[in-house]
């Protein structure tokens, strides 16, 4: 994909544009301000075959936004270090690059998902065997379900945008479902991906 904006410097997805988030906020009148600007940071796994960019998280919910409070808790959340996939009692928002022919890590968490295709094509694949190709702005809503993730493509990065948020315990039948990242690696790399200073 051509662009006039170059990659992030810790970004691997070289055919991608680079990011940046917009963070508003509320001027002491009350009107509208970009509270800040920060560019995208991004972590990377499995020999740099997926990129991960958090770009905002939250702690609790309803969130609160009254002196910035929430902005304050993601940026404290950020440097620990010590974020998985999903927040607990919380959301991450959070960019993922597959690198082309990537192989689908098979992965289950406690959340309620959206992920949607920014860029290129990515296969959905569940634990059953059905797999879906998704396209650009099409949105798998994931519940709980174990699923992994594909590029399709040979040549090019792919770029799907998700929302984790934090659920109750899923039970099917007597069975309760944890999350399972086993198959998807040690858990390093899938634990952080800076957002960056302003």
């Amino acid at each position: 994909m051509a662009t006039n904006r170059p990659p992030n410097e810790s970004q691997v997805s070289t055919n991608l544009p680079g990011l940046t988030h917009y963070i508003t906020g509320h001027s002491p009148s009350g009107s509208a301000i970009v509270e800040c600007t920060r560019p995208a940071e991004w972590n990377t796994l499995l020999d740099k075959t997926f990129g991960f960019n958090v770009v905002y998280t939250t702690s609790e919910f309803p969130v609160s936004l009254n002196d910035n409070a929430d902005i304050k808790t993601h940026d404290e959340v950020m440097a620990k270090g010590q974020l998985g996939l999903v927040n607990p009692n919380g959301t991450v928002a959070r960019m993922v690059d597959f690198a082309p022919g990537s192989s689908a890590l098979m992965h289950r968490t406690q959340s309620l998902d959206y992920g949607v295709v920014i860029e290129g094509e990515v296969e959905m694949i569940l634990d059953d065997g059905i797999k879906k190709t998704m396209s650009r702005g099409d949105v798998a809503v994931q519940r709980g379900t174990n699923h992994g993730w594909r590029n399709t493509s040979k040549t090019e990065w792919a770029r799907m945008f998700f929302v984790l948020q934090d659920c109750q315990k899923v039970v099917i039948g007597d069975k309760e479902l944890g999350e399972d990242v086993s198959n998807a690696s040690s858990g390093e790399g899938l634990v952080s991906g800076g957002s960056g200073g302003k």
